[in-house]
């Protein structure tokens, strides 16, 4: 097994490690999507649903917080998977967390620059050509692309900047954050708020398909374990903190929004939390704040996913189930170079799709990811009884019921993005996406060589890959 991963720069400590899963799991939807939610589900039932959109996030979270304490290693799903189930089990879980990482990657290159056109109007220039009857403008792809490229820069030329960076957007974030709170005490009204609830369960369940897309971004905590310097116990008690800054993040944005208008207004909003904060400060500025603070909050996703997908196909690469070139660790920089470039370049490609392309990634990319939580979690449960003794610096109490529930959620996930359920991806653009990287996946994962699950499954994984090379080259 290569030992590259004990080459990386431990430079993360506290408050790195919560700006990098909190920022993760802050995008844009809370800017857009408020009137959806509120709309369906009521001030009150929006912010309930989150409630519960974070309790599902939390017992997931859980079972990562023990894992990394106990295998802190680049790559996180990767290695808890190897050990647990084996490398095919390892394979599932990695190929759909990188595609999930992926299209948020992607998903923010096409946000930013269509974000930037409520400021500035006049980007939306040089039409191109449409793509599902919405129009892809050059002025727009040249504003994600030139961001991909900057974006894929700064994680090239190192952890600490792409740090310092995720911890300055974070705090600008929460600039915006306290701007909204103080401006429904200012100018907020409870009227705006009534009906507290609407739409009953159905309208909860509005709000609860987004929950894998809107929460996602914890689990990039264990994907930079080799990168932190602190101790293994602290790891878990963060990663489980940040799902809980988020939660109460969406539960605060529910509730300020809908002080600040009436449910039908926030609805009718294309920036739904922008023009709140309007509202009740009387002042378009602090719109604008809101929605630079958007900004703010596409770019610390990018951040991350760029971080965790890089790290994530370092791990593949290290364990042989993608080429070596993917696991080069740069000299200088101590980054995976060359997987971070592969995720910057797929970024590169997604703003000449417009808009549409948003959607498509969104509902992509959320199943994969549901089925990277599920395989997590089996692989806890599966080493709570197979190895009671391992060590865990961080111990779920009560783990294996806590796991239970957890897979329980996690499978109910799964099943809202299923044909016929409220998050059913649609043909042709979603399935097809999921469809052709799961057999690009079937492809690699058929050439696995059998190798059972154990603590040193990777290194006997990697001696059995190079053992046929060679076999393969005669030597």
């Amino acid at each position: 097994m290569s030992d590259n991963r004990q080459s990386f720069v431990r430079v993360l400590g506290r408050g790195d490690v919560l700006a990098l899963g909190f920022g993760a799991m802050i995008g844009f939807g809370w800017v857009v999507l408020v009137g959806d939610f509120v709309g369906a589900a009521g001030t009150a039932g929006a912010a309930l649903a989150f409630v519960v959109g974070g309790v599902i996030m939390a017992f997931v979270g859980l079972a990562y917080a023990e894992l990394v304490s106990a295998m802190p290693h680049a790559g996180g799903e990767h290695h808890y998977a190897m050990r647990a189930i084996g490398p095919k089990g390892a394979f599932v879980a990695s190929w759909a967390m990188v595609l999930g990482y992926v299209s948020v990657v992607a998903f923010e290159a096409v946000a930013v620059p269509r974000t930037l056109v409520y400021l500035l109007p006049d980007m939306a220039v040089g039409h191109l050509w449409t793509v599902a009857g919405a129009d892809v403008h050059a002025g727009l792809v040249a504003v994600g692309v030139a961001a991909a490229v900057l974006m894929t820069a700064l994680n090239y030329v190192g952890i600490r900047p792409a740090s310092v960076f995720q911890t300055i957007a974070v705090l600008f974030l929460l600039v915006a954050g306290a701007a909204m709170v103080t401006g429904a005490f200012v100018g907020g009204s409870v009227e705006n708020m009534r009906p507290l609830f609407t739409g009953g369960v159905s309208g909860m369940f509005v709000v609860l398909v987004a929950v894998p897309f809107l929460f996602v971004g914890f689990d990039v905590i264990p994907q930079s374990a080799s990168e932190i310097r602190l101790p293994y116990r602290m790891v878990g008690t963060l990663l489980i903190l940040s799902v809980s800054c988020a939660t109460a993040w969406y539960v605060m944005v529910m509730l300020t929004a809908g002080s600040g208008l009436s449910a039908a207004e926030l609805l009718d909003s294309e920036l739904a939390s922008a023009d709140a904060v309007a509202a009740v400060w009387g002042s378009p500025a602090m719109g604008n704040l809101l929605v630079l603070g958007g900004v703010a909050g596409l770019l610390t996703s990018w951040n991350a996913f760029l971080i965790g997908g890089s790290r994530l196909i370092y791990a593949m690469a290290a364990s042989r189930m993608l080429p070596a070139w993917f696991g080069r660790l740069h000299p200088r920089f101590r980054t995976p170079s060359n997987a971070v470039l592969f995720v910057g370049a797929l970024s590169l490609v997604s703003p000449f799709f417009g808009e549409p392309m948003l959607g498509w990634l969104v509902n992509a990319g959320g199943l994969n990811i549901v089925v990277g939580f599920v395989t997590v979690v089996v692989a806890f449960l599966v080493l709570r009884r197979r190895e009671p003794d391992m060590e865990r610096p961080f111990t779920v109490p009560a783990g294996v019921p806590v796991g239970v529930v957890a897979l329980v959620l996690s499978l109910g996930l799964f099943l809202l993005y299923l044909p016929g359920m409220p998050a059913a991806l649609s043909w042709p653009n979603e399935w097809l996406m999921v469809l052709v990287w799961w057999m690009a996946g079937a492809a690699l994962m058929w050439r696995l060589p059998r190798v059972a699950a154990g603590p040193d499954a990777e290194r006997r994984l990697v001696e059995a890959v190079d053992a046929r090379s060679r076999r393969a080259a005669g030597t």
